[in-house]
């Protein structure tokens, strides 16, 4: 047992030498919570494609955090630069409170990230200081090439984060967390396989609520699919709830999309009568690198109604 005062010290010790490992080992040996960290390239990217999952998560006292790979600086048709970085920032910010986690923006322009040695090192930190248990990101094959890169960093993180004198600073992880894509729908070289489908309906609304947060997203590229003008948020509270479901209406054909695509993986999951009654879904490939988990500890690990 580790006493208050050794997590005390522990703590006191992380923040002089900037490392926060012994404290996030000292609460996970306590109380047998998880430790997720999901990568998305742009800040909106993790909401998107694992919102719902992680409100589960956070929901059943695991501990969550989202980190954007770029500050999505030229995502928007008429902003750009340090207002638009801070102006998203604040959105996930805001979003991340209505899911109960944590979120991050890295200080990378947008479209500029590249698998290099130092990114890579930022990317083991994030992970060993996370303590992970679990760690998910895009594929990196995708149309994006910051897309892409996340998925290459977060792979050459797989093996180096348990690698002792790799960034000997930030100790390295006694054991390797699972690694685990996003959903995509690209077919070349390989499509998407999904190892893993929750069913999210129980949190669809809070994860409709996180994305409505992101108005320079919904006023932008949403509204118009393309950066040439910007429908702007009504500020009436008539107009605003009308666009609010209209954007509640567009996320929820994107989750029952993959619940409908992955119907099968549903039922081997819940049992045929309770897979018939799920809307919304989010879905997950196991990446080979990393630990490598059965079918029966994926199901454990993730917050899957039995």
């Amino acid at each position: 047992m580790i006493s208050r005062k050794a997590i005390t010290i522990g703590l006191i010790a992380g923040v002089l030498g900037g490392i926060t490992l012994f404290f996030s080992t000292a609460a996970a040996a306590e109380d047998g919570k998880l430790n997720i960290i999901v990568f998305g390239a742009h800040p909106d990217d993790c909401e998107l494609k694992a919102g719902g999952v992680a409100a589960m998560w956070a929901a059943l006292g695991h501990r969550v955090k989202f980190v954007s790979t770029t500050n999505g600086d030229i995502g928007h048709a008429t902003m750009a630069g340090g207002p638009l970085a801070r102006r998203r920032e604040a959105e996930v910010k805001k979003a991340a409170e209505i899911l109960g986690i944590t979120s991050e923006v890295l200080d990378i322009h947008d479209g500029e990230l590249m698998p290099t040695f130092e990114n890579r090192q930022q990317f083991v930190r994030l992970i060993r200081e996370w303590q992970a248990d679990i760690v998910i990101g895009h594929r990196p094959n995708d149309y994006h090439p910051d897309h892409r890169y996340t998925g290459v960093l977060m792979q050459d993180a797989a093996f180096m984060v348990t690698v002792a004198h790799f960034m000997p600073t930030v100790p390295q992880l006694a054991k390797n967390p699972v690694f685990l894509f996003l959903s995509d729908n690209f077919q070349k070289p390989n499509p998407f396989k999904a190892d893993v489908v929750v069913a999210i309906d129980q949190m669809f609304e809070q994860k409709a609520n996180a994305i409505w947060q992101l108005e320079s997203q919904i006023e932008s590229l949403w509204a118009t699919g393309n950066f040439e003008r910007v429908v702007p948020i009504p500020t009436d509270p008539a107009g605003r709830e009308e666009r609010r479901l209209a954007l509640r209406e567009r996320q929820a054909q994107r989750d029952k999309a993959i619940a409908d695509k992955y119907r099968s993986q549903l039922v081997s999951c819940y049992g045929e009568e309770e897979a018939k009654k799920i809307q919304y879904a989010e879905a997950f490939e196991l990446c080979e690198y990393g630990r490598q988990p059965d079918q029966a500890e994926l199901k454990k690990l993730f917050p899957i109604a039995k």
